[in-house]
């Protein structure tokens, strides 16, 4: 749901609303309650984190089920050549 940025003609308050892209426009201010309020243009909002915070456990994988490593054996470096002995 997009966050759209609105601000009054009377007493200049500027109000950040997230609404559906398919609801009409805010008029009403919630401030002084003149119908003088108008929609921004902008350019477009990111994401807002808002609350207790985000962890890296709220959307890791379950245990199975493989993933996107690099390496799916575990190993990080290839292991050395056994018909190779140091000089």
């Amino acid at each position: 749901m997009p966050t759209y940025e609105y601000a009054c003609g009377k007493c200049g308050r500027h109000v950040d609303v997230f609404q559906y892209m398919t609801d009409k426009p805010l008029r009403k201010c919630p401030t002084c309650g003149k119908s003088a309020l108008k929609r921004l243009i902008g350019t477009g909002a990111a994401v807002i984190f808002k609350g207790s915070g985000f962890y890296e456990t709220d959307y890791k994988r379950k245990s199975g089920g493989g993933g996107g490593g690099s390496c799916p054996s575990g190993d990080s470096a290839p292991k050395p050549s056994e018909d190779k002995k140091p000089i």
